[in-house]
């Protein structure tokens, strides 16, 4: 008959025999067993979920899986998008880096220099549209013609940039560095843009963050926005696009762009006053611009060659005027100023002081689409067809569209 001593033995026998067949068995599974699992799908995914159980008692994994699309056109675009730096010879200076619409924008510091030493004095961002060194940009970016800039690639590569042109209707402007071989971004068509498709930004934000990326979604189309550059001076933003994708100061000229990568935007304005309330100038608005640098070397812009305000209710109320809408023919308050410019394609085709410019090729001209803006979208020689009033009467007449000089 066995003792209790003798099941004892027994049992410490049998815990020091598991403990070597468990131990031979692990270390057989780790050598034999383990790379097996690894190498496949299923097996990487026991392994995981067997771990993760040990360590939380947790039974399963939930996977957390990015939005590819969002990934691959900035992986795409990233290259193409270029931050622009500003410097200069002062003493005391303003860091201007954007617009702000309906009211002045923000980050702005003074700092004085030592005399002939240069200093940055403000930034933006761009793009690249010409392989052979052509970059998009917004005119308040490159404003100081006195400045010097320079354009620096996501890559840290350093270029210095030279204004080929700055658009008088739309902030607009042409640079061009000297490189070849650059990557292009795709170009797409604003025309066709929904409320509500996504929208991605990229930009130097603050002037310090190189090709930050920002998403959201186009929350609004066809704004009519003011906006000003700090220092007094304001410009209309015609059919600019509003997104709620965050462009922050240094975003300016940078690409607003849509989930195929094509840029549908120029990133120009923010409103200090509200949330997530970013502007965009058209990419449509850009094409003639951009074709215009490459044919010509130089921005050419179409001229009519009038002077006017633009009509509303309370101007047609105070001048007892016939329309509340069009392009009311006035001269300035200059003594030298005239409403009709001589020589030009308006004086030729009968326009006189007074006249209301109602339409343009069918389109009527109101607050939401300025005469200037009509005209932007045409090139020197067009000719279009113009509804006024004029003497009392409706009447219809061609003009023939000159080109605009810089002193015009």
């Amino acid at each position: 008959m066995k003792t209790k001593q003798d099941f004892r033995g027994l049992f410490a026998m049998l815990v020091i025999v598991s403990l070597i067949v468990g131990a031979f068995g692990g270390a057989c599974g780790s050598f034999f067993i383990k790379p097996y699992l690894e190498r496949s799908s299923w097996g990487q995914k026991f392994l995981e979920n067997d771990l993760t159980q040990q360590i939380t008692g947790q039974k399963k994994v939930y996977e957390v899986s990015e939005e590819s699309s969002t990934i691959d056109v900035v992986k795409k675009v990233s290259p193409s998008v270029v931050s622009i730096l500003v410097t200069k010879e002062v003493n005391n200076v303003f860091n201007m880096t954007g617009p702000d619409a309906f009211d002045f924008f923000g980050n702005d510091f003074q700092q004085p220099s030592a005399d002939g030493e240069k200093q940055a004095i403000g930034g933006g961002s761009g793009f690249v549209v010409g392989s052979d060194g052509l970059i998009v940009t917004n005119r308040h970016v490159v404003a100081d013609p006195d400045a010097e800039y320079s354009v620096v690639f996501n890559d840290g590569k350093k270029f210095e940039a030279k204004v080929l042109g700055r658009d008088a209707v739309y902030d607009l402007a042409i640079l061009k560095i000297d490189a070849n071989d650059l990557p292009v971004i795709d170009i797409g068509d604003s025309d066709k843009i929904e409320i509500g498709q996504t929208a991605i930004a990229i930009g130097n934000a603050l002037d310090e963050y190189r090709n930050t990326v920002t998403r959201g979604v186009i929350s609004g189309i066809n704004r009519r926005i003011i906006a000003g550059d700090g220092r007094g001076f304001s410009e209309v933003i015609e059919e600019a696009l509003q997104t709620d994708a965050a462009i922050n100061p240094g975003n300016s000229g940078g690409p607003l762009l849509n989930i195929a990568g094509q840029v549908i935007g120029i990133n120009t304005a923010v409103n200090n006053g509200g949330q997530s309330l970013g502007f965009a100038i058209p990419i449509n608005q850009a094409k003639n611009v951009i074709e215009s640098v490459k044919t010509f070397g130089r921005i050419v812009r179409p001229w009519l060659g009038v002077r006017y305000a633009g009509i509303n209710e309370e101007l047609a109320r105070s001048e007892n005027l016939k329309y509340e809408y069009g392009a009311l023919i006035v001269r300035g308050d200059g003594d030298d100023s005239v409403a009709i410019v001589p020589g030009s394609p308006a004086e030729k085709a009968g326009i006189e002081e007074n006249d209301i410019i109602l339409e343009i090729n069918g389109e009527k001209i109101d607050h939401e689409h300025s005469l200037v803006g009509f005209i932007a979208k045409f090139k020197p020689g067009d000719e279009i067809t113009l509804k006024i009033f004029h003497k009392d009467a409706e009447k219809t007449l061609k003009v023939k569209l000159a080109e605009r000089e810089d002193n015009q």
